[in-house]
This record gives structure tokens, C-alpha cells and sequence, in this order.
């Protein structure tokens, strides 16, 4: 019998990566995604037609209003970086850092699983391509994890632990599709821009779009997205 997990998915190219993981782990994939106030929706865009191809058991949306708070140039019309060096990407926590955001998501993430009566999570974070976002880091998801089995009727009155899987946090980004490619991944489904000129295409030259032209460089795979620049 397969098992239930739930799989944060953003559209991009690292969450599709792990849903393609999960996949081909045997889990039955219940797909979670949010519309939290971010200035585009190409990415849900994209999260949709990704759970569709993986054949996903649900695909589940749901609204946070996180542009309330704002705090992040993703949620507010704060200018997105462009063509940051290698040493610029490298240092400090960026002004694209959406504050407590995989923490919320994780948050619902661990609700639904409760209710799946699942004892798995998947999220496609990492720890060296990951644009300096502190809540990327391993010890921040076993923190989590920690606290999450602390929290729930499942494990403290079932004795089910809850796991949150994290199959991407120590590879490149070039490893990362990789490995996508190994399973069949379709990356030009995915969505990867933070900000996307007005016909979609992808800019070409925030730090979202560097490290995935790079990794696909890298790992010697043309990138399938169109970029403006």
C-alpha cells in the first residue's frame, strides 16, 4: 500500500525536482501550493500543470495573505535585484527573502498531513544554491521537524513520527537536474523568475534565473525556458 505524502510545490524547477522524487519513492503525492501575495502567478501557473503531469492524487491552493505584512520584494513592488555577482549572490539574506515563509508553509504542509494521516513532507530546499534565504538550512528543516513531532495528536497520541524529506539540500544546482532529467522531469513546465517580464518570459537576470542558467549549463542540458535577456 502506498504511502501518503504532501509535497510543497512552487512551480520552480527545485520543487518539481522533489515531487519527481517522491514519485519515484512510491508515495501517493498530495500536492500543496500558495497563493501568499506574490507579484506574479506564473509560478502557480506552472505548479498546476506540474501536479497534473506527475498525475498527483490532489493539488491543493491555498490563500495567505503575506503581501499584508510585505517585508520582501517578492510580496511588495520593491525593485528585484538584477545581475548580482557571484560574491553579491553569496552574502547576506537578499531582499527577495519572503520573512517566516517555509516556516507557513511548512506549517500548513504539516496540518494536511495530519489529516492524510501522513507521516511524510517533501520540500525542495537547499543548502548551496539557496540565495543566502535562512530558512533553507538543514539545521532550520530538523528544528522543524523537531517541533513538529511535538505538536500533533498523530505523534504524541499515535506514536507516528512525522519525517519532512529534504532530497535536494546538499546538491548543486546542476545535480539537481541531474537528477530531474534521470526522472523524466519536464523543466520547461516549470517556472523559476522572480520577475517575469510582461509577455512571462523568464528575465534572465535575477538571482533565480542565474542559478538555474547556470545549473542547466553546467550540467550540460539547454535550459528550455525563454528569457527576455
Amino acid at each position: 500500500m502506498k504511502k501518503n505524502a504532501v509535497v510543497l510545490l512552487s512551480g520552480g524547477l527545485d520543487s518539481t525536482t522533489c515531487l519527481a522524487i517522491a514519485k519515484s519513492q512510491d508515495y501517493t503525492c498530495h500536492c500543496l501550493s500558495f497563493r501568499y501575495g506574490q507579484r506574479h502567478c506564473r509560478e502557480l501557473n506552472a505548479a498546476q500543470k506540474v501536479a497534473e503531469t506527475f498525475s498527483a492524487e490532489k493539488h491543493l491552493v491555498l490563500d495567505l495573505g503575506l503581501d499584508r505584512i510585505g517585508g520582501s520584494a517578492l510580496t511588495t513592488d520593491a525593485p528585484v535585484p538584477k545581475a548580482r555577482s557571484d560574491e553579491e549572490i553569496g552574502h547576506g539574506v537578499p531582499v527577495t527573502y519572503v520573512p517566516a515563509r517555509n516556516t507557513i508553509f511548512l506549517s500548513y504542509a504539516l496540518a494536511w498531513a495530519e489529516v492524510l494521516n501522513a507521516a511524510d513532507i517533501f520540500i525542495g530546499v537547499n543548502a548551496l544554491d539557496y540565495s543566502g534565504y535562512p530558512d533553507c538550512r538543514p539545521e532550520y528543516i530538523a528544528a522543524f521537524e523537531k517541533t513538529a513531532n511535538l505538536a500533533t495528536a498523530q505523534s504524541t497520541e499515535k506514536g507516528v513520527r512525522l519525517t519532512i524529506h529534504t532530497p535536494l539540500i546538499d546538491m548543486t544546482k546542476a545535480q539537481i537536474i541531474e537528477t530531474g532529467m534521470k526522472l523524466g522531469v519536464d523543466y520547461g513546465l516549470t517556472h523559476s523568475c522572480y520577475d517575469p517580464a510582461p509577455d512571462g518570459k523568464a528575465c534572465g537576470r535575477c538571482d533565480s534565473c542565474i542559478l538555474r542558467r547556470r545549473g542547466f549549463a553546467e550540467a550540460g542540458y539547454d535550459d528550455p525556458l525563454d528569457y527576455a535577456l
